[in-house]
């Protein structure tokens, strides 16, 4: 009778749990401003690691510098390590690629530097 009971109250609130979570998550706000500005740059993807220094130097630098980014971390993703080592023959991490198609200009390795030389070509190419 207890088991009945319980399995019974399982299976009646554990349903509704993802539901009550989901309604007192706070929800985020689009700041029209930041959207604009994101607008002006070209797509870009980082291909990553957790562990790796120079990914993390590119991660922090993309994030204080308010650039909109898209992380593949390819330990955890396997199309993304696919895509690393067959689509873009890289056999390290960071590789970012900027833009898409046949616009996009890839980036191995990272420093400030070669990351600002690599967006300029990715917007001249539009």
């Amino acid at each position: 009778m207890i088991r009945r009971t319980l399995l019974l109250f399982a299976l009646v609130l554990i349903p509704l749990l993802p539901v009550q979570a989901a309604q007192q998550a706070p929800q985020s706000r689009l700041n029209p401003a930041r959207a604009a500005e994101s607008r002006k740059y070209p797509v870009i993807v980082l291909f990553s690691v957790s562990w790796c220094p120079h990914c993390k130097a590119a991660k922090e630098y993309l994030t204080q510098n308010n650039i909109p980014f898209i992380n593949r971390d390819v330990e955890l993703d396997h199309k993304a390590f696919e895509d690393l080592t067959l689509k873009y023959d890289s056999p390290g991490v960071p590789l970012l690629v900027l833009g898409s198609g046949k616009n996009e200009v890839v980036m191995r390795g990272f420093s400030p530097e070669l990351f600002q030389e690599s967006l300029k070509k990715a917007l001249s190419v539009k």
